[in-house]
């Protein structure tokens, strides 16, 4: 499956304050190689002027900071309020979102939706009717920079038009030296730029934006706390994203993700067992959790509380589903998969992101573990879990990878028989390790490669589907079908996409449904009757 096609099938407080002390002032003139620029200080804040633009700077991206993993304590902030002074500041005022990249990005947006709503703004999916717009970024791929890129172009006659307008880059791009320097020379109508790790700042970054008329830029590069009680708008009332940790400390050297997001930090577990119970009070059916190294989770936390232990408490609430991701296959331990084998509420759906089947190619990938580690590991799980269903990411084309490497590919592809297959071209992210190599397999090999195990990746899940047809599954209904007005859709506990005949009073319920038809990437069925859950 491609990226194309999984989109398809994917539908602070006063009280907390960054201790900037330490943090070394840049020539930002220098920084940013404009010889125009020039650096003052004006009430303890620093500006760069620049083109007749003042633009304030509280803290700058920096990747050498970033990188470092230092000894200091993550705490844990519970005393998030948004100001009563900028509780009003919205009020008549609407603003739009568009998020971009992976479900992480999706409940940070939830988290900023929630922070605006309580600062008065109403939410609209109209551009020209927006007062403030959050570009909320994913740096995973070139491709996705391009696409914000793109999207800042577009909404440059909309500022000019309507000047009070406030335009935001967030998200993991933001965390990148590179994308700030290209925002401040070629899109000055950005209003704000602020990272991963300051959402919580929102409110007094945008009251700076609005009242100072100049550029915010704030992006902290070493990682901020965990910060609790933030406010939320969850974009559905059936399934709910649930973070249970924050960042990764695995550094591949294709990723970008160690940089834009830090080091592990897990919430405690007491907080996320909460957040589930009150989630469930609140009668939704589906919970993921989420991390980029989700597996990882505790192993910053004293003692020996794991993802497994985890999994453990939250089967005893009373939710039908509960799942995770994305797993890192050195941090999938033999306790966890002794939990998800007691199944229940814990589905029976394994995300093992594999990347590469050559050991040499994962050897470079800094992935820390063979093939056949990665096949033993599969074989635990399906042992314990017999009708698990196994999906992956591949990347192909990266650089050094022979043909002979990539049969290798191939042919793990088809010794593991994945239900779905996440597919990608080598993308070079700069700063990276993987940067610093030769991008050596030319781009119509990388294709030739990528069409071929796309070919396979879909005979196979062609197959797999088929293997369902006449027999009766579960299927959590999610909302009506984007094709089909009169057909509801929804997926499987092993998250396989379903589209049913049935009524608009199934949407949020589970209902058990017989399979009529399978196709390459869904399957369609038939109401057999509601199942009680």
């Amino acid at each position: 499956m491609n990226e194309d096609q999984r989109k398809q099938q994917l539908n602070e407080s006063p009280s907390y304050n960054h201790d900037k002390k330490d943090t070394p002032q840049k020539d930002y003139s220098a920084y940013f190689d404009f010889s125009s620029a020039s650096i003052e200080e004006k009430e303890g804040r620093q500006y760069m002027k620049i083109g007749g633009r003042s633009i304030q700077i509280n803290e700058q991206p920096d990747f050498k900071k970033g990188k470092k993993r230092g000894k200091e304590e993550v705490e844990v902030q519970y005393g998030f309020n948004v100001p009563e002074e900028m509780r009003q500041m919205g009020r008549g005022k609407k603003y739009l979102i568009r998020t971009y990249g992976c479900q992480m990005n999706v409940h940070d947006t939830e988290n900023m939706s929630g922070i605006l709503e309580e600062m008065g703004f109403t939410e609209t999916s109209e551009t020209t009717e927006a007062d403030v717009i959050f570009l909320n970024t994913c740096a995973i791929r070139e491709n996705a920079e391009n696409k914000v890129f793109g999207e800042l172009g577009h909404l440059k006659p909309l500022k000019l038009e309507k000047p009070e307008l406030i335009i935001g880059v967030c998200g993991c791009m933001s965390q990148e030296e590179t994308v700030v320097n290209r925002i401040l020379q070629k899109h000055n109508h950005v209003d704000l730029i602020f990272g991963t790790h300051n959402i919580h700042r929102v409110p007094e970054l945008l009251q700076d934006a609005i009242l100072g008329k100049e550029m915010v830029v704030e992006v902290w590069s070493k990682e901020g706390d965990v910060v609790e009680n933030m406010p939320r708008k969850r974009a559905g009332k059936t399934q709910a994203w649930v973070n249970i940790m924050y960042g990764c400390d695995k550094f591949c050297t294709y990723c970008i993700v160690p940089y834009t997001r830090g080091k592990e930090r897990s919430r405690m577990p007491e907080d996320i067992i909460h957040e589930v119970r009150d989630l469930a009070r609140q009668g939704y059916k589906e919970i993921t959790l989420l991390g980029q190294n989700v597996n990882a989770y505790g192993k910053d936390l004293e003692g020996n509380y794991r993802l497994g232990h985890l999994m453990d408490d939250l089967h005893k609430i009373d939710i039908p589903r509960i799942r995770f991701t994305t797993s890192h296959p050195r941090d999938f331990d033999d306790h966890l998969i002794e939990v998800l084998a007691k199944g229940g509420n814990l589905v029976e759906h394994i995300h093992l992101p594999v990347q590469s089947g050559s050991s040499e190619v994962l050897k470079l990938m800094a992935r820390k573990y063979t093939r056949e580690q990665y096949v033993e590991l599969a074989g635990k799980i399906k042992a314990a879990i017999p009708h698990a269903s196994f999906t992956t990411d591949i990347i192909v084309g990266f650089p050094n990878e022979t043909d002979a490497q990539f049969e290798e590919t191939m042919s793990l592809v088809e010794e593991m028989d994945y239900d779905i297959a996440y597919t990608y071209i080598y993308s070079p992210r700069d700063n990276t390790p993987a940067a610093k190599m030769e991008d050596n397999v030319p781009m119509e090999v990388k294709k030739e490669r990528l069409a071929r195990l796309n070919k396979l990746v879909n005979d196979i899940s062609a197959r797999r589907n088929a293997e369902l047809e006449g027999k009766v599954v579960e299927v959590l209904i999610e909302g009506v079908s984007k094709k089909n007005e009169n057909v509801l859709s929804g997926r499987t506990r092993t998250n396989k996409m379903v589209n049913v005949a049935a009524p608009a009073s199934c949407i949020g319920q589970v209902i058990y449904t017989r399979i009529t038809e399978a196709k390459t990437w869904s399957l369609n069925g038939e109401l057999v009757e509601m199942a009680e859950v």
